[in-house]
């Protein structure tokens, strides 16, 4: 039978390896650039941990893993033959693969709080894992890209951390917009129309003004139990428009009742003039409502301009990360660059720079064992300067070994024959172009950089 891979997961090639580095890589140096510190946890945690902090379905979607030995030790045969999978499985896993990055982190956190220094800046790299069932763009195993700054309730934080989502789509080349909203304004919203628990379905609801009209915003508000007065206090809201200065001032005047409302209203108008250079990217956008259970303040989104996609950038504030581990009054705020998205993004806009796609840089044919022990000094040289080089293991024809490099997309190739090796030097054959030189060690070289 032919082997194959759990569903869910994914193989990836060399080159997809190339690129996907290019983007783990980028995200790294600016997040170092602007003074965070990587740190990495286990891909398995004890299930105490884990259990408990995503909700009754994020439970389910946990990867157990089954306790080593003999676990049946202490389960009796009436608990066996009850057959309540959940039950068992809490007598038999100890353990389970990593759901997310957060609460993996603030389990990190409050186990070395001693040993950190406040505010905490971090961020993390690595793959997470749920038992999801697999459909196009949902992975059982897929990578989060983290950062997060805690011990720090400053919106300075929030402003840098906009600054690296810039920055990073800069350096892609991928233009974005990117959506701020605050929880504290939602929360507000739905104090002054006395409706707390309808604030997903009527940010829905004006999330479909352009498609549907506004008539048809209102019936559907109407249909979700919002009550005629209710949704009449909602008209200024469902039709906010204007620059980001003009909607925050309406919410201002709509929620001048609500001390709640205004101090988020406040938090977005402080971030938003702090970034002056970013003001074509950033946008007041109040439909958006992402992990309302979770955050408590600031809440952004990122949507690539060019490409139909998802979200590829995502983050918030949240008021008690620690508290679930018995740490309470730990605020933090944090975005994760969805990593799998920006990959189909960057290769449908071909954006992946092409020095940043070459592995070797240059194949030194092998023309016998003489030509070769010359080679490998060369070699050795080459590689001491910062080049990737290779040379063809075998001494076989010369069509094998040219074949191999336009394989592998390498873009130049060194020839060293008997000519080559009296005059001390090597001929760099350029596959693109086909135009040779000889040259020296030295010139080979600067020509590579």
């Amino acid at each position: 039978m032919k082997p194959s891979i759990p569903k869910g997961t994914r193989d990836f090639s060399s080159d997809e390896m190339t690129k996907r580095n290019y983007i783990f890589n980028t995200i790294k140096e600016v997040y170092a650039l602007y003074g965070f510190q990587q740190i990495e946890t286990p891909a398995m945690e004890n299930l105490s941990t884990l259990m408990g902090k995503y909700g009754e379905e994020g439970d389910k979607l946990l990867f157990k893993i089954q306790n080593s030995g003999d676990y049946f030790k202490g389960i009796t045969d009436e608990e066996l033959l009850s057959r309540n999978a959940s039950k068992l499985a809490s007598r038999f896993c100890e353990k389970g693969l990593r759901y997310d990055l957060t609460v993996p982190f603030a389990r990190y956190v409050v186990q070395h709080r001693d040993e950190l220094t406040m505010p905490f800046k971090r961020y993390q790299i690595q793959p997470v894992w749920r038992a999801d069932r697999p459909q196009k763009g949902r992975y059982r195993e897929f990578y989060q890209c983290d950062a997060d700054i805690v011990g720090s309730t400053s919106l300075l934080n929030e402003v840098e951390l906009m600054q690296i989502i810039d920055t990073v789509f800069s350096k892609f080349g991928v233009r974005v917009c990117i959506k701020l909203n605050n929880r504290k304004i939602l929360s507000g919203i739905a104090e002054i129309i006395g409706q707390a628990d309808k604030i997903v379905e009527i940010t829905v609801a004006i999330d479909k003004l352009d498609k549907i009209g506004l008539d048809n915003v209102n019936a559907e508000l109407a249909e979700n139990g919002l009550p005629a007065d209710a949704i009449e206090k909602l008209q200024p809201i469902i039709n906010l428009s204007g620059t980001n200065t003009d909607k925050l001032a309406t919410m201002k005047e709509v929620l001048k009742e609500s001390d709640t409302g205004l101090q988020g209203v406040e938090e977005c108008e402080y971030i938003l003039s702090k970034l002056t250079d970013l003001n074509n990217a950033v946008e007041f956008d109040l439909t958006l409502a992402r992990g309302l259970n979770y955050y408590t303040g600031s809440i952004f989104e990122v949507k690539a301009l060019d490409v139909e996609i998802g979200s590829i950038t995502g983050g918030g504030r949240y008021d008690n990360l620690t508290g679930i581990f018995g740490m309470p009054g730990v605020s933090g705020v944090g975005i994760s660059f969805g990593a799998d998205r920006i990959f189909d993004v960057l290769n449908q806009l071909d954006l992946y720079p092409k020095e940043a796609m070459i592995r070797t840089k240059v194949l030194f044919v092998n023309f016998g064992e003489s030509e070769a022990d010359y080679c490998l000094k060369v070699l050795q040289e080459v590689r001491s300067a910062g080049i990737s080089a290779e040379i063809y293991p075998d001494s076989v024809k010369m069509k094998k070994q040219m074949s191999y490099a336009n394989a592998k997309q390498i873009p130049y190739v060194a020839l060293v024959g008997e000519t080559e090796m009296a005059s001390g030097q090597i001929t760099l054959k350029n596959m693109d172009t086909g135009e040779q030189k000889l040259l020296t060690i030295h010139d080979l070289i600067a020509s590579l950089y």
